[in-house]
């Protein structure tokens, strides 16, 4: 079989690469093509992988090009993580929202409304690319903010675009260690929007055992939301949030620690890729030298979350073992080749799953997963303070897809406006001049 990832020179496709490898099964993926507009990034990414793959018999074939009707061309799987205008528009997402006093986080706010933006009309390009060159082709999307691009590419391409986050599984599992459960026996009751999602209840043989983890501070302290959030929150919500939630729930803080921080988490990455592609370009040992630099990075993640909840450094996280995004697209393709039922939390078409949301809604729940796709489960509404936290932000999305669509000026106005964590009209219309200044993808807007 073959895969195609798009954004094939970005920074954690080895970790992909390094899943597949692994994999020794039948109807495996044998063939790898990385597609990126930067050729210079596809070299790079390019000799990390040939280092993995040194010594492996069977490892997949990797080819590389810049044109996208031959990277998707007889593809069975399309991986699609890409980021319009770099890591210096995430950059610049973050600077302009802080000079107007709100957040400026890649996915959450104003800078996921500015990611929208521009990244919304990529992605729609693509899906109908893959539409006309790949009709049966299987597109899982990690493009953020991954719900609002993965509902923007199912309009053209349906049920067979899956959107994936690792954020959902790897609570998931820090909750089950907490409980030490028997993930083979567990099943989570887990419902929102991409980084908007709250886990309801946790089913050991029919019994759920969130309220005994609710009840037990040491447990609570013992895994990274229950430290982030704190136990009186926690019980006082009757849930388990998502970490992404800290950004709403702490706005306030969070505005502050960003605004007296030295830099923003876009430029810290930003100087870190730049000198790391440099150094993979020639280096004797690439592999080894990404593999540094993925740990400087892993360990930074979140780091100001962490520290306005008075948390030590660095975070005590689990993703760079197994279970991070690489895994669960593998667990998806492995799925849906082999026809082997799988249940994973994915992005996907609501389907009157969730009775607040449209039926064409993209929303983040629990699924089974088979040869004919991901079919959502039946589970319990978000916690009722959350209901209208999820309607506000879908309709913010719904904005930017209109935006996008049309081209209107007026709609991505109303997306910053309603957005929650934006809290004033006049600020709004500061932040989408700001943004359509800086940003030419944006010049459509009008």
């Amino acid at each position: 079989m073959r895969l195609t990832i798009l954004g094939g020179g970005g920074f954690r496709v080895p970790l992909i690469y390094r899943t597949l490898l692994a994999d020794h099964g039948q109807s495996r993926i044998t063939d790898v093509t990385l597609h990126d507009v930067d050729a210079a990034r596809l070299s790079a990414i390019g000799r990390v992988l040939a280092a993995q793959a040194h010594g492996v018999p069977d490892a997949p074939r990797i080819s590389t090009t810049t044109d996208l009707t031959e990277a998707v061309s007889g593809a069975d799987f399309v991986f699609v993580a890409v980021r319009v205008h770099g890591l210096e528009g995430r950059v610049i997402d973050e600077r302009v929202a802080m000079a107007a006093g709100v957040l400026g986080q890649e996915t959450v706010g104003a800078g996921g409304i500015s990611y929208g933006l521009r990244t919304v009309p990529v992605a729609t390009a693509i899906a109908q690319k893959i539409a006309r060159s790949a009709p049966d082709a299987w597109v899982i999307n990690f493009t953020n903010p991954a719900g609002l691009v993965t509902e923007a590419m199912s309009r053209h391409l349906g049920d067979r675009v899956i959107g994936i986050c690792d954020t959902p599984a790897g609570l998931g599992r820090r909750v089950v260690a907490a409980l030490k459960a028997d993930p083979q026996r567990v099943r989570l009751d887990y419902a929102g929007l991409n980084h908007l999602g709250w886990l309801r209840a946790v089913h050991v043989d029919g019994e759920d055992l969130l309220p005994t983890l609710l009840a037990d501070d040491a447990a609570l302290d013992s895994f990274e939301e229950g430290r982030l959030f704190g136990a009186e929150w926690l019980r006082a919500l009757g849930a388990v949030p998502n970490e992404y939630l800290h950004y709403y729930y702490g706005n306030r803080e969070l505005v502050a620690a960003a605004r007296d921080a030295p830099q923003t988490r876009g430029e810290f990455l930003l100087a870190q890729q730049r000198g790391c592609y440099n150094l993979l370009g020639t280096t004797a040992e690439p592999l080894s030298t990404w593999d540094t630099i993925r740990a400087e990075r892993d360990s930074t993640y979140m780091a100001e979350n962490r520290a306005t909840a008075g948390l030590r450094q660095p975070a005590e996280r689990d993703d760079a073992g197994p279970g991070g995004y690489e895994d669960v697209a593998l667990a998806l393709m492995r799925a849906i080749a082999h026809d082997e039922p799988a249940t994973l939390i994915l992005n996907v078409r609501n389907h009157g799953t969730l009775d607040i949301l449209d039926d064409d809604a993209v929303v983040e729940i629990p699924c089974t997963v088979d040869a004919r796709g991901a079919h959502p489960e039946p589970v319990g509404s978000p916690p009722e303070h959350a209901i209208g936290l999820v309607c506000s932000v879908k309709a913010s999305e719904r904005a930017v897809l209109e935006a996008a669509e049309g081209g209107s000026r007026s709609s991505a106005l109303r997306a910053l406006a309603t957005h929650p964590l934006v809290d004033s009209v006049a600020v709004a219309k500061r932040l989408l001049d700001a943004y359509r200044l800086r940003f030419p993808e944006l010049s459509y807007l009008r």
